[in-house]
């Protein structure tokens, strides 16, 4: 009989509780020995009790003819035992039951020997098996397995007796069988993964295969050389046979082409790193690129390999020998030093890196260890991963200091798939917090791919996180099951999502039993509506939704796979509709389970891959919370997006938004040419000036990173007016990223996307506060370039993030060029204050771009079919809609006068008398001339001309905003409003004139008109002012950066002059001491971020200098204004100082044309 203690490998196949979700693995536990590990891994994971406790972990012994589960089902089982020992004069054979443990057993056997057993220490003894013959024979066979190994693997001990035995080496073989007209060429590397550097063995064509003889191919590799990862890839070419009867035309030979039918990968080492085997039957992958699914064209494959199994027993190596903890004082190529500065760069640099600076980044490798980030780039570097060379790069790596979460992504990598760094790289993740955790979980789901087996050390963290925070594991369900549609993986995710199950609660699974019910319901809806007519849709979608209402009744409640948080009841079908695109989204609102919350209103998306939406939305959430940590709390809209399946998503809708096209439209459909719509419909949403300038700060904030610097870094294209969106409280924000990484959206040849980021005139006519050029625009783009830089010195961590998930199949992200599209928007090799100066022409090319605006003025056009009949227009000054209900009927209008205004600009407005039904006195509004023109061009849409009194003419001759053409136009206004009155029912009744003549906030206060944008300009005083820059000296060089020039009163009236600044360092005989910027355009308040630098500036000659600074108006015919001055002492500067400060602008004395 065999004592057997059983071991973390051993898996028992017992029948398991129903209920844990283990039926999932029912088929492949049978058929699959690493699903069935898998299986043991789970059951340790949910169990409370440590796994390395004597006390749970007790061996049991085990018969050649009463199987295991005999033993455990304790049946009654009893076996014979026969125990030999020097202790005792002739063997002691007893029986004893089958459940009996080892100890048990010794404990029994030192009973019959030994009378008096408390000075006996069980722990002592040890139960052999018994036969001198099996001993021999066992020993024989360990030799010969250490001897073959030694000699295989060049070990430097061998067993004592050599000569007496034969061994021979272990070669790698393949046989492939019945291909009849196939020539195969096989070589060794990967589809998937960049395992090491790739050993291509490309062979000659094999000749056609007699059936009775298949080919062998012998593949010149030693198993030494392979690491225990190695995947093995077959390709299968083949070739047109030439005619029969050998009348093959000359030359045809050479021009017959080899088509590849297919490849297959397969692990030439399992889970148990034993050599794979015996005869095995795969399937191949079709060789066009881009499809997913098998052909059935495609033929299977049989290959065979020896019968003779390699048990590879794998340990860590010891150090050679210690590494030197020196620091860096070897000279290296600038190349590789630059490469050291950008070291967590990797999936960039590497492809970069000459065999010279692989050879040498791997010789210093010791030295590197100062930039704790480099790691990945120095194992990216080293020669060889065979099992000889394991020792140096686990030394390397356990010398190395621990690297934190973001620098530990990198070693996820495809590059990296040895399991002992992979289990390093996850042991130093541990430590990160659950948020911080769900933000990452994306790129850990996809690096699942690149682990070689099913049970992994990150497979391990993950489940292990997600029993702990449900959150974790609601977002690692949906991402395991909408990974579930990559076929070439589907099979490990299938696992994975399994494993997940049976280690959640029962009321989890339920729970999402429950969301996929409802996914599927309202995706078979979407697609209902969608293949439906327009004029039937809304039937169409209210009869789907009433098996929604069903499915509600039978559930109670769901939480909405967007936020486990979002719990609903119920459905509000008449609150539901759907939008007219071309995918004809959803737009559902769902009830909250809590009574005191509001309503959840969602998207539902069927037909759109959602990843790459998801995809932007996670990096622009992190992008703020970087700001947020380093004291930029922008405060932006990051919605909720999420993919649940292929082709279908759930989207998060934002309330009290509007788009840019619907806002810009209601100054008509030539709305994006103008300055003001944005500012009028916020000024409309916050009448008072209080509202208007309380949210003054997030309207610059949401433009600066949201709108310019993180859709530059993620090159978001296709960025129409439809796709911005713009809330009352002044947030602005991105929607539908289906264009990202440069990838722009394309009109036949030509690149809609022109301009680096959407900045156009009327964002900044918002932040102004006007036409006019203020401080807050100086404060916009100073936010822009901190936030920019802010974002530079994270760049390893964005890309780490977009490398990870370069498998995951989205179309504009599978390779490194997407990945460098971010790496050059980043600029990582350049200092702050040049990226300062290129993002700040950035902003000036964007806003100077036409094509924007040109761009939305197309989108408006082509959506004008889209346009729904029963969509009445509005006017851009009203907040809401008022009708003859609302506000009684209006019995006489009269305009009694006009008044002077200076905001917008400079004009006149008229003072209406209205007069109602049933109320008393009448009530003053004042509105302009412009906004009377609105209303008679909304009118127009609605009603035909010869309803429609005739309004007075808008171009005049002379001077349009003099006294005597306001008191005309007041008396034409008068007839125009009193036959408005006097018109058809229709329209004397509309809501549009209600809504007009409705008192707004500004006619609270007669006489003016409140001015919530800017104040009237003053023209008279002293030039003053202030200039900000900031001076360094480094290396005998002087480098002063000049960022703004404020000059708050000016001593000409508009227009205002084009300043520039001249430099001067003073005492300068030689008259070489000048700079200057260029010139910037019709502003007091220019924005240069210019780099002036003076060379050969000795250290000692610091203290004399003094900095001249001019601030000139650019004329005609050469004609130059001085604007201020400033004189800047240097005598207290230092070596490796920066000074960065305002200083003031003093009054000049005279105009200088210098």
């Amino acid at each position: 009989m065999v004592p057997v203690s059983v071991c973390d490998w051993q898996v028992s196949l017992a029948p398991r509780l129903n209920g844990f979700g283990y039926e999932l693995f029912q088929v492949s536990e049978e058929r699959d020995e690493e699903v069935a590990a898998f299986c043991h891994m789970l059951d340790v994971l949910r169990s409370a009790y440590p796994s390395s406790d004597p006390s749970n972990n007790s061996g049991f012994v085990w018969s050649p003819s009463v199987g295991p589960e005999e033993l455990q089902q304790g049946l009654g089982v009893s076996v014979k035992v026969t125990v030999i020992s020097d202790h005792i004069r002739e063997p002691l054979t007893f029986t004893c039951d089958g459940s009996s443990t080892v100890d048990l057993l010794i404990y029994q056997t030192l009973c019959y020997a030994n009378e008096d057993l408390d000075h006996i220490d069980v722990d002592h003894y040890l139960l052999k098996v018994c036969g001198q013959k099996v001993v021999e024979k066992l020993t024989a066979a360990i030799l010969d397995l250490v001897e073959l190994y030694c000699s295989t693997f060049n070990a430097n001990f061998h067993t004592t007796v050599q000569s007496n035995r034969h061994t021979t080496q272990v070669q790698l073989s393949l046989s492939l069988s019945q291909p009849p007209t196939l020539f195969p060429f096989p070589f060794l590397s990967s589809p998937y993964m960049l395992l090491y550097p790739p050993l291509p063995l490309h062979l000659s064509p094999l000749p056609p295969p007699v059936p009775l003889a298949p080919p062998r191919v012998c593949l010149p590799v030693q198993i030494n050389q392979l690491p225990r990862e190695t995947q093995l890839t077959v390709t299968l070419y083949a070739s047109a046979l030439p005619p029969p009867g050998g009348a093959e035309e000359k030359g045809s030979k050479q021009r017959r082409s080899i088509d590849s039918l297919g490849w297959v990968t397969m692990p030439l080492f399992n889970f148990r790193h034993i050599l794979t085997c015996g005869r095995k039957l795969l399937g191949l992958w079709p060789a066009t690129p881009g499809s997913n699914t098998r052909s059935k064209s495609i033929p299977s494959m049989h290959y065979f390999t020896p019968s003779s199994p390699l048990y590879l027993l794998p340990s860590i190596p010891l150090p050679l020998s210690t590494s030197p903890s020196l620091s860096l004082t070897l000279k290296l190529s600038m190349h590789v030093r630059r490469c050291l500065c950008f070291s967590s760069l990797s999936p960039i640099y590497l492809p970069r890196l000459t065999p010279e600076d692989k050879r040498l980044l791997w010789e210093k490798r010791s030295f590197c260890q100062s930039e704790s980030g480099a790691l990945p780039l120095v194992l990216a570097s080293a020669p060889r991963w065979e099992w000889a060379c394991l020792s140096d790069i686990y030394a390397l790596l356990r010398q190395w200091a621990c690297l934190n979460h973001h620098d530990a992504l990198g070693l996820l990598h495809a590059t990296f798939p040895d399991q002992e760094l992979r289990r390093t790289a996850v042991q130093w993740m541990d430590t990160i917090s659950d948020p911080e955790l769900l933000d990452f979980l994306p790129q850990l789901v996809q690096a699942l791919k690149y682990e070689c087996y099913l049970d992994s050390p990150l497979v391990r963290f993950l489940l292990r996180r997600a029993i702990g925070d449900m959150r974790i594991a609601h977002y690692l369900f949906w991402l395991l099951k909408d990974t579930l549609q990559d076929s070439q993986f589907s099979g490990r995710y299938q696992h994975l999502l399994a494993g997940l199950l049976c280690c959640v609660g029962r009321g989890l699974r339920e729970e999402f039993d429950r969301q996929c019910w409802l996914v599927t319901i309202l995706a078979k809806v979407a697609q209902r509506v969608r293949d439906t007519s327009p004029s039937s849709r809304q039937a169409i979608l209210r009869e789907g939704l009433e098996e929604v209402r069903q499915f509600f009744s039978v559930s109670s409640s769901c939480r909405l796979p967007l936020n486990p948080g979002m719990l609903v009841k119920a459905v509000n079908i008449q609150s539901c509709s759907y939008f007219n695109s071309n995918a004809v989204p959803l737009k559902l609102s769902f009830q909250n389970l809590d009574p005191r919350g509001d309503n959840i209103n969602v998207i539902f998306k069927s037909g759109d891959d959602l990843r790459q939406d998801m995809l932007t939305l996670q990096i622009i959430r992190i992008m703020n919370k970087i700001w947020i940590q380093e004291g930029l709390d922008m405060r932006m809209v990051i919605f909720r997006c999420f993919s649940t399946g292929r082709g279908r998503g759930m989207v998060e809708m934002i309330p009290q938004a509007e788009t840019l096209r619907k806002i810009q439209g209601e100054h008509g459909v030539t709305g994006s040419f103008k300055d003001r719509p944005l500012a009028d419909w916020l000024q409309k949403h916050n009448p008072t000036e209080d509202e208007y300038e309380k949210h003054t700060h997030i309207r610059t904030h949401t433009l600066a990173l949201c709108c310019c610097v993180a859709t530059y870094i993620l090159g978001i294209c296709d960025r129409h007016n439809d796709n911005i969106m713009l809330k009352t409280s002044g947030h602005m924000f991105h929607i539908d990223f289906g264009k990202f990484l440069g990838h722009a959206q394309m009109f036949g040849n030509i690149k809609r996307d022109r301009a680096p980021f959407v900045f156009t005139s009327d964002m900044a006519y918002v932040i102004n506060g006007g036409d006019k050029p203020s401080s807050r625009f100086h404060d916009f783009v100073d936010l822009c370039c901190e936030a920019y830089n802010l974002i530079r010195k994270h760049a390893h961590l964005f890309l780490n993030l977009l490398g990870l998930m370069l498998s995951c199949g989205i179309p504009e992200l599978s390779d490194l060029d997407d990945l460098k599209y971010v790496y050059d928007a980043l600029r990582p090799h350049e200092s702050e204050a040049d990226a300062t100066m290129y993002f700040t022409r950035l902003i000036e090319s964007s806003l100077g771009s036409v094509a924007t605006k040109l761009n939305f003025f197309i989108h408006n056009l082509a959506q004008m079919k889209f346009a729904s009949s029963e969509e009445r227009p509005v006017l851009s000054f009203a907040p809401r809609v008022y009708t003859l209900k609302t506000d009684g009927l209006i019995r006489n209008l009269f305009v009694c006068r006009h008044i002077r205004t200076y905001s917008p600009s400079k004009g006149y407005a008229f003072v209406v008398k209205v007069e109602r039904e049933g109320q008393q006195g009448s009530v003053l509004v004042q509105r302009s001339f412009e906004e009377f023109y609105e209303l008679h061009s909304k009118l127009r849409l609605i009603f035909p001309s010869s309803k429609l009194p005739s309004f007075p003419s808008r171009f005049l001759i002379g001077r349009s905003r003099g006294e005597a053409m306001a008191d005309r136009r007041k008396d034409e206004l008068n007839g125009y409003v009193w036959h408005l009155v006097h018109a058809a029912p229709e329209v004397a009744q509309c809501d549009l004139i209600y809504t007009f003549f409705h008192p707004l906030q500004r006619d609270e206060k007669p006489g003016t008109v409140v001015n919530t944008l800017q104040s009237k300009p003053a023209v008279s005083g002293k030039v003053v002012g202030e200039v900000k820059l900031s001076i360094s000296y480094k290396s005998d060089k002087l480098f002063i950066m000049l960022y703004t020039v404020i000059v708050d009163i000016l001593t000409t009236p508009p227009p205002y002059p084009d300043p520039y600044v001249k430099l001067y360092l003073l005492p300068d005989p030689q008259k070489t001491g000048k700079r200057k910027t260029k010139a910037a355009r019709r502003t007091c308040n220019p924005t240069y971020n210019e780099m002036l630098v003076y060379d050969r500036i000795p250290r000692g000659d610091l203290q004399q200098r003094v900095i001249h600074l001019r601030v000139l108006g650019e004329g005609a015919f050469w004609e130059n204004t001085l604007l201020g001055e400033a004189f800047i002492p240097l005598k207290t500067l230092t070596a490796g100082q920066c000074w960065a400060d305002w200083h003031q602008l003093g009054t000049p004395s005279t105009d200088s044309t210098r």
